[in-house]
């Protein structure tokens, strides 16, 4: 894929979504983080639902820590993997008050020291939180990014990368957003609205005829 069809694409990206978000419920960088640990392999609904009365009982890591393990889990029980979760939430409660006075920090390696946090929820904290244009690549990024062509690779992280070299810098914002939720609702894994797609045009996708075709079939029908 070329540079002018990149930017088209973000271009339109934009202009259908011109401040977009995270759809995780936060009030601040603290509240951020610990929805984002609790959201891997789990929807961002179940995590708001839980954080919803989690957050109204903990909003700092000093109140979590007092909270303890068995605490966090009361509310987090619907929640994927819930008990190693809560145990990381509580590790990581000790790590920003014993060593970032009780504040988030804004520095990646610090982030990723954090007992649950990887390079993605490091990405999305830095970028959501502290408006850092990073670009955090989860399932919905890596198939975007491969399908269309905008910025193909194996690995996550190529992906990371290559979406970083492509994007023009006035995008690489917002770009995590607006790919996440493209992929979340347009882009999908398995019946890709291709028909309703805003770049459909631009994408590169070989099969994107056929998936067209099955949708009108499918609506003829």
């Amino acid at each position: 894929m070329n540079a002018q069809k990149r930017r088209q694409i973000y271009e339109r990206l934009q202009a259908a979504l011109p401040a977009p978000t995270t759809e995780l419920h936060y009030r601040s960088p603290f509240e951020l983080l610990i929805a984002v640990i609790l959201s891997a392999q789990a929807t961002d609904r179940s995590v708001n639902q839980a954080t919803a009365t989690l957050f109204a009982a903990a909003n700092t890591p000093q109140a979590m820590l007092a909270l303890g393990v068995e605490g966090v889990t009361a509310h987090v029980r619907r929640i994927g993997l819930f008990n190693s979760k809560a145990q990381n939430i509580i590790k990581t409660c000790r790590i920003l008050v014993e060593q970032h006075g009780g504040q988030v920090p804004r520095d990646r390696a610090a982030l990723e020291a954090l007992p649950g946090v990887g390079r993605k929820t490091a990405n999305v904290v830095l970028n959501t939180a502290f408006g850092e244009p990073t670009i955090a690549v989860d399932t919905h990024i890596f198939r975007v990014a491969n399908r269309t062509g905008l910025a193909p690779g194996k690995t996550v992280r190529q992906v990371e990368d290559r979406l970083l070299k492509v994007t023009p810098p006035q995008f690489r914002r917002n770009a995590h957003h607006w790919l996440i939720l493209h992929g979340r609702y347009t882009c999908t894994a398995r019946r890709p609205r291709c028909g309703q797609c805003l770049i459909a045009d631009l994408c590169e996708w070989p099969d994107k005829a056929a998936a067209v075709a099955a949708a009108g079939t499918a609506q003829a029908a």
